[in-house]
């Protein structure tokens, strides 16, 4: 009974959270998409080798600001 019990309840979450994350997407589908862009976009420098006169990491850190920034413009839009 409680692994019925159990399973029931993990799958109401999943089913949930689901929900909450396709909202959250549908709600702002170009602020998601820069976001995953800029993520694959860090991914790639991370690979990169650092041989490029500090530039890779100014870039690096750039990319850190502009998700930052995406993030904290999706929470405004949420709250607002």
């Amino acid at each position: 009974m409680t692994r019925k019990i159990v399973t029931a309840l993990f799958l109401t979450l999943v089913v949930a959270t689901g929900f909450v994350a396709g909202r959250a997407t549908a709600d702002q589908p170009h602020m998601h998409a820069a976001l995953e862009h800029l993520r694959q976009a860090r991914a790639s420098l991370d690979k990169a080798t650092p041989d490029k006169g500090g530039h890779r990491e100014a870039a690096i850190k750039l990319v850190n600001d502009a998700i930052a920034q995406v993030e904290a413009g999706m929470a405004f839009d949420r709250r607002h």
